[in-house]
């Protein structure tokens, strides 16, 4: 064959063999685009995985489990509930709780790291400094993982307060409102530092913190207490009490009798006179309701008549006794975090934790949740004051709120700060000028984060189960151990409820046994490689138990988390 001849065919089968590879790859890129994620529209957008966090990545090998430290228990008095402090990375913890506290939390305060570059951040066990180009999207992946995981465990009645300055304030409510949804906001509040810091030629000085306050679907905002200015404003007293009055003149808009023709009428004054509804000008205006209204406020002595230049004006009474005050967003009563500095030396007789939060925010936001007894969760608890403000509002009111705290143990903070201060306030301490300080009676279990294989083998599967005894007892609340066999355990709680797990199929009999004998009704978890209960075996005492298979329940929430 000429050479010229042979150059062509070698260039024609190059050309042809690089259009082939060309058609390859466009239909190879069209398939990872129909399968990689839609581009948002709107909202943040950072790089998610530049770099995997190393406590995520461990969860697609190896679960977490919690296993109790008993000696660092603290049980004062026996028919009080009990608070909980968890050891690890708040990750694994928040992944325990997704099974044993999903839609039980009513508020959750966080007080997270402000990405400030100044070693206050830690990821993938090296601080991000200043000059990490991707600092902000390892903050966001970091807290986007434990928000959603923090979401699932709130009441519809619940909400979840957090503390954060400027350096992550916009990107911060960005996030929350794709993972809380946007109108899920109720505010964001300015606190008041007490101080001012970080003053220079080039920037303002920061004299406040941010606090972002999301609530779920049928969240109530509460009230706050009344200032000693703000109880001026009663200084009227009557048998009822100190009060304070509003006329019973509608004020402000849609004031005019045009608004609400049925609510301008007369009412008899004390010289018996027709009073009507006249607002400052002579308009005609309307009452705050109708008479049927006004005649209950007279029966219950709510309306005073009070003498106004030629005639009489009705007004309505408001007692200060049980009455709060709407909350604003710019919070400057509450003494800083040199107080809260302060505060916590006393405990210590020194300086050990940096930037604590004063005892009296956190003691608004639980306030501010409007709810009875209820369960605050603060998974970035530090050194503790979230259990402190729990406790303290406890000794107040004699209410029974609890707590669960969790925090890593770097630099020994749990051990050594977070705990201890749990302890004192428990059990009482001297303080700083050596005065005997009385503690708040209340009980603490102590958890450190474990781990099992996480392949599901049924090997692994018995492994769960066997480590599964705190997980029970926490997601129900009973740790008062009244039987313990080879392969069954029974507990109990301070409100008679009993919790049962059973290890092993020949141990029901034995199970059966101690249930008849106690003849109460019993939430039992049995050990089965299936979803079955082994409900035939427990025919006879089907009024007494309740059954659960596991661990079936909670490797699906983890499947759900891990996937």
């Amino acid at each position: 064959m000429p050479k010229k001849l042979q150059l062509q065919k070698a260039d024609l089968t190059a050309e042809s063999f690089s259009t082939q590879n060309l058609l390859k790859e466009t239909e190879g890129s069209k398939k990872k685009i129909k399968k990689s994620k839609p581009i948002k529209k709107y909202g943040l957008v950072w790089d998610s995985e530049k770099e995997p966090e190393l406590v995520v990545e461990l969860c697609k090998e190896q679960l977490p489990v919690l296993e109790e430290d008993s000696s660092k228990e603290i049980k004062t008095e026996k028919e009080k509930p009990i608070n909980i402090l968890i050891e690890g990375d708040n990750y694994h913890a928040l992944s325990v709780l997704n099974y044993t506290h999903k839609g039980k939390v009513d508020v959750i305060y966080i007080d997270p790291p402000y990405n400030t570059g100044n070693k206050d951040f830690i990821y993938n066990d090296k601080y991000v400094d200043k000059e990490d180009a991707y600092r902000h999207s390892k903050w966001l992946s970091f807290m986007e993982k434990r928000l959603k995981l923090a979401k699932n465990l709130l009441k519809k009645t619940g909400a979840i307060f957090i503390s954060i300055d400027d350096n992550e304030l916009a990107q911060l409510k960005l996030l929350c409102d794709e993972v809380f949804g946007e109108n899920s906001l109720i505010g964001i509040v300015t606190v008041g530092k007490g101080t001012t810091t970080g003053q220079d030629a080039k920037r303002f000085g920061s004299s406040a913190d941010y606090l972002l306050v999301y609530g779920m679907v049928d969240f109530q905002l509460g009230k706050i207490a009344m200032s000693e200015k703000d109880k001026k404003r009663f200084s009227k007293k009557d048998e009822k009490g100190n009060y304070s009055t509003l006329q019973f003149r509608k004020t402000g808009n849609n004031d005019k009798r045009a608004n609400r023709p049925n609510l301008f009428y007369a009412l008899k004054d004390p010289d018996g006179n027709d009073v009507y509804p006249l607002g400052p000008s002579g308009y005609e205006s309307t009452w705050r309701g109708d008479t049927k209204y006004f005649q209950r406020l007279e029966r219950e002595n709510m309306i005073e008549w009070i003498k106004q230049g030629r005639g009489w004006r009705p007004y309505v009474k408001f007692y200060l006794e049980g009455r709060g005050k709407s909350a604003s967003n710019l919070w400057v009563d509450i003494e800083g975090n040199k107080k809260a500095t302060i505060e916590l030396k006393e405990f210590f007789g020194e300086r050990v934790f940096s930037n604590p939060k004063p005892t009296d925010l956190i003691k608004r936001c639980i306030t501010l949740a409007n709810v009875i007894s209820p369960l605050v969760l603060d998974f970035f608890a530090g050194s503790g004051t979230s259990a402190q403000a729990v406790l303290a509002l406890n000794s107040q009111d004699d209410e029974d709120r609890r707590f669960i705290l969790c925090t890593n143990n770097e630099n020994n903070i749990c051990t050594d700060i977070c705990y201890p201060r749990i302890e004192k306030v428990i059990n009482g301490y001297k303080s700083s000028k050596n005065e005997k300080v009385i503690g708040i009676s209340s009980n603490l279990k102590y958890f450190k984060t474990d781990f099992i294989k996480g392949e599901a083998t049924d090997k692994n599967k018995k492994m769960l189960v066997d480590k599964s005894a705190e997980m029970l007892c926490l997601k129900e609340d009973c740790f008062e151990l009244v039987k313990k066999d080879k392969y069954f355990k029974i507990f109990k709680n301070y409100q008679n409820k009993y919790l049962g797990i059973v290890y092993d199929d020949d141990a029901i009999a034995g199970f059966k046994k101690e249930a008849k004998r106690l003849n109460k009704k019993i939430i039992v978890y049995i050990f089965s490689l299936d979803e079955s209960a082994r409900e035939e075996e427990f025919e006879d005492i089907k009024s007494l138990v309740q059954l659960k298979p596991i661990p079936t329940a909670i490797l699906s929430v983890y499947k759900r988390i891990f996937k």
